[in-house]
């Protein structure tokens, strides 16, 4: 009778063990991804382009995530947080063993909520998410309109934060943070999803110091998936902006570091590219509408050569009568206050605060 028991006994336990470790793989529809990111096996999760996101709830107060950096050099990255809807600041991901960085709850709801964003680029390697302690709940997405904000580095929010590490200190990235940068910003105001396509250095032509010798430009990193030349992981294109933003120009029209040799400002080749690379996002998102912006960054006789190379763009489509007209946002005069005479985080808001009225008309939204 005592074998008997015994054996009943370890049997409901093996069940109950079974059940707590189907309980704990089974995550379908408790984490939700945004952005250019990579899902591998197990809920791992690669965080590939700036702000890309992996997001869920979680009940009590108890949460810990797992992260790393990855690239095939040793260096560090950086994620920003948002809990419960609130911005609570950027952790330092190293490189090496993957850590668990545990997350202060200070709040008495009985469910939470954290969004995981990459505040680096992709061009920094990627940040691998490799779950959480918490106790996972499920999660809905609601349906909203979607943008794609495509540029350099004035969309990935480079040299933007400088609340802990001053300019001129560090790596040249650790002033990144993606999550203020304008395009999240607004997309935040406008209650809308949206990924980051940009790069920093690239243009439409040319980069800040390369005549397209070395360096990849935006029509050649594109369609792949790491914004780089890696041509064996496409960009799936999944997701269906409602909008795309376009802000490359910049380093077209620079002078590099004024050191390597530089050619003048090639208008026609900058325009042409141009026109070839609209009619590659409409392969991809043959429904969107499209709005070109000229930079914060640019001023001056410079600033003319760019808004009238954009206007020949749009030209080009008038007779387009497959895809709806492209618009032309101007931003206005600006003194970058950011690192590299690149935006600071209120010099965002203020760009994003300029782009809203002409966005919400664009998305129809009142």
């Amino acid at each position: 009778m005592f074998l008997i028991k015994k054996v009943l006994f370890s049997l409901i336990l093996l069940n109950a063990l079974f059940s707590h470790s189907q309980k704990k793989i089974d995550t379908t529809n408790c984490y939700q991804y945004a952005g250019r990111y990579e899902l591998l096996k197990y809920d791992k999760l690669m965080l590939i382009g700036s702000a890309s996101s992996v997001s869920f709830n979680f009940k009590g107060n108890q949460c810990a995530i797992k992260l790393k950096s990855v690239d095939s050099y040793d260096h560090h990255n950086y994620v920003a947080l948002e809990l419960d809807g609130q911005y609570i600041g950027r952790l330092k991901v190293e490189q090496g063993s993957s850590k668990s960085y545990p997350i202060t709850v200070t709040t008495a709801a009985k469910t939470h909520n954290l969004t995981v964003y990459k505040a680096t680029e992709a061009a920094n390697g990627s940040v691998l998410f490799e779950g959480t302690t918490a106790n996972l709940t499920s999660i809905n997405h609601s349906k909203k309109k979607k943008i794609e904000f495509i540029g350099n580095s004035i969309t990935c929010g480079m040299g933007n934060d400088t609340k802990e590490i001053p300019c001129g200190t560090g790596e040249w990235y650790d002033q990144h943070n993606a999550y203020w940068a304008y395009g999240p910003i607004l997309s935040r105001a406008l209650n809308a999803d949206y990924v980051l396509s940009s790069v920093s250095g690239i243009g439409m032509y040319r980069n800040w110091n390369d005549e397209n010798e070395k360096e990849a430009i935006m029509p050649e990193v594109y369609e792949n998936l790491y914004l780089n030349r890696d041509t064996t992981k496409p960009y799936d294109f999944k997701f269906q902006p409602d909008l795309v933003s376009i802000c490359l120009g910049t380093n077209d029209l620079s002078d590099g570091d004024g050191v390597k040799p530089r050619l003048p400002f090639n208008e026609e080749k900058y325009i042409s590219n141009y026109v070839a690379f609209i009619k590659t996002v409409y392969q991809h998102a043959p429904k969107t509408k499209i709005v070109l912006l000229t930079s914060p960054m640019v001023s001056g006789e410079r600033n003319i050569t760019l808004v009238k190379c954009l206007k020949k763009v749009i030209q080009a489509f008038e007779n387009d009568t497959l895809h709806q007209p492209i618009s032309l946002f101007e931003y206005q005069p600006m003194i970058p206050k950011g690192c590299g005479y690149h935006p600071d985080i209120e010099d965002h808001k203020v760009m994003a605060a300029q782009l809203e009225a002409t966005f919400k008309t664009l998305l129809n939204e009142k």
